[in-house]
């Protein structure tokens, strides 16, 4: 038996094995939170609570060292990364891990040859997480020009076990067996991958994060902002074989580039995976609270003041129940690709809406809340702010010291002034944090808005030079934090009893703490399993997992189109039970159906806001809790049934808290559809029918009666509202 090192400190207890589970001489390290590192002469790393493995290291398996040469190519805000010159060096463990002065367990490793080191540190975080860390001794040494480097951090792939989450997701919750960036980027469109640099993929996501949900009640978090490779569990097809031969199937690989700086990485200790989502929001925060009146219908107007006014009142004589205008037009009109867009400034425009906030205050009046629309593109073909802000060095800037200009969604003729180009401000400058906050806080003390969309933050140009000398290609992603802050904390500045609703689409690590509401973007207005309605309910349910318990989504869609009344009458059905409802006029505003597209469709939206209005309740009660539980509002069935494994794979259903089931329709000319029923009592909220759970059952499912169960009780008030 080796000898007990001595204790450094009380914070670590140490007990002695005789082997590990696969007969290795091994030794246990019991840190101050309860946690045990079970760690064998092979090298493998395993932490235990309560008897459960959280995390695992495999046998002669350690971190590796990665240098290349990388190219990275963007297209509309979606980035391509090709590497060439790719080197890997892995470490192994060597020698005996040792015990810390500050109660930590280190183990120190080393590759073959001894040129590269580094040591391993694993440190209680709190009573229920638990902190690893990995810092090469020094940096890898190359004689390329411009050299890269990363660091790839092993975990093991249990066969019990499961990789859920990693952000905002549109394929499915669950991405074992995948390989993808985690990196914060537009979503694209036609995302089959045919032509990547032009429409993304699969993975290409608005709210990416380095972060993973196992259904057995654990869970991990990367703390870096840099960009990370994963590859869960899978060999990265398409890549060179020894590429496929390092990261085989038996290992889920974080690949962090991040130059190979220390690489720190949180396990969440459950037991349950609602405890998991607790630690998690304990960590990155929470959302801000919602007012009541966001649980009740958003209707969608544009167009100018008279237009609106006119809308609003065909709404109120066709008793809709609703609580807000939103009008994002306000800034003015301009074209989009392909359809309708708007002006990118923070200042209204005075032709389309004259005395603006006169309107607003009347609408006040009149019991109707008031949102608007903002982005952080700073335009040099308007007046408003471009000039002001370059001259005072507010802008990001390029290389040579000038505003950096880059593409974006901008198809303004060069004739009329475009150029299809924009800047950001520099949100690590404090004057161009004030400058944008007075912009945003005036939005609501002028116009008196209550909330508005606070969109995009995804375009960062990765090279672009920072005032406080920030990495841009990590800032690219901790940017979209600050982009959310910045409505927080204009609203909590102005409205400090909570009476606003904001809502925005990009996001990475600590976004939960920082904003309120995210939306699932841009999805097509069609029912492609790729783009359209189907991946809506995989992105409320991996958003979720995130930590973020507040989301929505278009009502039907927002890109291409037009959209057609089966899908507008279907993704109503999904509204109502979301629980922001909301609707969007769409990119093809003109041509898509909306919810006066004849008297059916009028009927159906009135009946189902009327469905969401009854939900607010139970809407807000669940809001309540998440603020100390960060627990979805929609739920991923697996969160309320871990035990049963067949729920883990189901991601296209959702729970309401554990009260009501719904199973969406998401395919054009379905009427029926498979739903799964979890153990226990459940009732067809539309035929008081009882089915017993346990199974899967095929229920009929005309438009109209979306399959929605309630567990335990007929929900006859839901049934009888028309």
């Amino acid at each position: 038996m080796l000898p007990a090192p001595r204790l450094a400190a009380p914070l670590l207890a140490l007990a002695l094995l005789s082997c590990s589970d696969d007969g290795n001489p091994a030794r246990t390290f019991i840190l101050s939170n309860g946690a045990e590192v079970v760690v064998s002469a092979d090298g493998g790393v395993v932490l235990e609570v309560d008897g459960r493995t959280t995390y695992a290291i495999p046998p002669e398996t350690g971190p590796t060292v990665v240098t290349f040469r990388e190219r990275a190519m963007e297209s509309t805000a979606i980035w391509t990364f090709r590497r060439a010159a790719e080197t890997r060096v892995p470490l192994q463990a060597t020698g005996a891990p040792a015990v810390t002065d500050e109660g930590s367990v280190a183990i120190a490793y080393a590759s073959a040859d001894g040129a590269l080191s580094g040591t391993l540190d694993i440190a209680p975080d709190g009573a229920e997480r638990t902190r690893f860390r990995f810092a090469l001794d020094a940096p890898p040494t190359t004689t390329d020009d411009e050299p890269s480097a990363s660091l790839a951090i092993p975990a093991r792939c249990d066969d019990e076990g499961s990789f859920h989450g990693f952000g905002e997701m549109y394929n499915r919750t669950e991405q074992r067996g995948e390989h993808f960036d985690i990196f914060t980027q537009e979503q694209g469109i036609g995302r089959d991958g045919s032509v990547r640099a032009l429409t993304g993929d699969e993975h290409t996501t608005y709210f990416a994060m380095p972060w993973w949900l196992d259904g057995r009640g654990h869970g991990v978090l990367f703390r870096t902002d840099h960009r990370v490779r994963a590859f869960v569990c899978a060999p990265a097809e398409g890549e060179d074989d020894a590429v496929d031969d390092f990261f085989d199937a038996g290992v889920a690989w974080m690949d962090v580039v991040n130059d190979a700086a220390p690489v720190e990485w949180a396990v969440y200790h459950g037991p349950t995976p609602l405890d998991v989502i607790r630690q998690l929001g304990d960590e990155v925060g929470r959302p801000a609270p919602l007012p009541d009146w966001a649980f009740e219908p958003w209707m969608a107007f544009q167009g100018g003041r008279e237009v609106v006014l006119e809308e609003l009142a065909r709404v109120e004589a066709a008793e809709i129940p609703f609580s807000a205008l939103w009008v994002q037009d306000w800034t003015g009109i301009r074209p989009n690709i392909g359809g309708f867009g708007v002006e990118y400034r923070w200042e209204h425009d005075e032709e389309l809406y004259p005395e603006l906030p006169a309107m607003v205050a009347d609408l006040h009046e009149r019991g109707y809340k008031f949102l608007a629309y903002a982005n952080p593109f700073v335009d040099p073909a308007l007046p408003n702010h471009f000039d002001e802000m370059a001259e005072m060095g507010l802008l990001m800037q390029d290389a040579e010291g000038e505003p950096y200009l880059f593409t974006a969604p901008n198809t303004r003729p060069a004739d009329e002034g475009g150029g299809a180009v924009a800047a950001h401000p520099d949100l690590t400058n404090p004057e161009a944090v004030a400058y944008v906050q007075d912009a945003l806080r005036n939005m609501i003390t002028e116009y008196g808005f209550d909330g508005w969309m606070q969109d995009f933050a995804e375009w960062t140009p990765l090279d672009a030079v920072l005032s406080d000398g920030s990495d841009p290609r990590a800032y690219h992603n901790r940017f979209v934090v600050e982009w959310q802050r910045m409505a927080r904390e204009a609203f909590e500045a102005e409205r400090p009893d909570g009476d606003f609703a904001f809502f925005g689409r990009s996001g990475w690590t600590g976004v939960q703490g920082a904003g309120q509401i995210h939306w699932a973007g841009d999805q097509e207005a069609d029912f492609e399993e790729t783009d359209g309605l189907p991946t809506v309910v995989p992105a409320l349910l991996t958003l979720g997992l995130a930590g973020q318990p507040h989301v929505t989504h278009d009502i039907a869609g927002f890109s291409g189109g037009p959209s057609t009344k089966e899908l507008f009458l279907r993704w109503t059905e999904l509204g109502a039970f979301t629980p922001i409802m909301r609707t969007h006029d769409g990119n093809m505003k003109f041509d898509n159906w909306s919810w006066e597209g004849d008297a059916e469709t009028t009927e159906h939206f009135r009946r189902f806001a009327r469905v969401h209005v009854a939900l607010a309740p139970l809407f807000r009660e669940l809001a309540d809790e998440a603020q100390a539980s960060s627990a979805p509002i929609l739920r991923h069935l697996m969160l309320e049934f871990p035990e049963d494994r067949a729920t883990w794979e189901v991601h296209d259903q959702f729970l309401i808290g554990d009260a009501l089931l719904v199973a969406p329709v998401v395919h054009e000319g379905q009427t029926a559809r498979e739903v799964y029923l979890p153990a226990g009592e459940w009732f067809h909220v539309w035929t008081g029918e009882r089915f017993e759970g346990g199974q899967t059952v095929m229920v009929d499912a005309p438009i109209g009666s979306p399959p929605v169960f309630s567990r335990g009780e007929d929900r006859a008030d839901l049934r009888a509202i028309e």
